[in-house]
């Protein structure tokens, strides 16, 4: 097992299965990188509009966020080289969709999140 020189170890045996189960370094990254892609408003903004509209052209996703075609192209693009998106050309226009139900998944879920205790306390 190691830990940082630093770090005081109570339960040997936890830390130590802990370590065992996490996600290793390259999924960590990965992970980090799709959280910080979705950190982003506007993203998040067109990610909604894909989830209740389907298949949308750059044009509508712009009316329907209130976001210029040209900063809605550039998040679709980072979206799109992320896997978050999907494209499909028809002639000159393309079509955007979310990319698989795990995308998704993880939109609902942290929509879940912020939402399931808005009257309530936060912890």
């Amino acid at each position: 097992m190691s830990t940082s020189s630093h770090a005081r170890v109570v339960d040997a045996d936890r830390v130590s299965a802990v370590m065992a189960s996490l996600p290793p370094e390259p999924a960590i990254e990965g992970l980090a990188q799709v959280f910080g892609l979705l950190s982003d408003p506007g993203r998040l903004r067109l990610m909604a509009a894909l989830l209740e509209g389907g298949e949308m052209c750059v044009c509508d996703l712009a009316a329907a966020c209130g976001q210029s075609e040209s900063a809605v192209s550039h998040a679709l693009r980072l979206l799109r080289l992320n896997r978050v998106v999907k494209v499909r050309r028809s002639g000159r226009m393309a079509y955007y969709r979310l990319a698989d139900s795990h995308v998704r998944m993880l939109f609902d879920l942290g929509l879940a999140h912020v939402t399931h205790d808005e009257a309530g306390s936060r912890d």
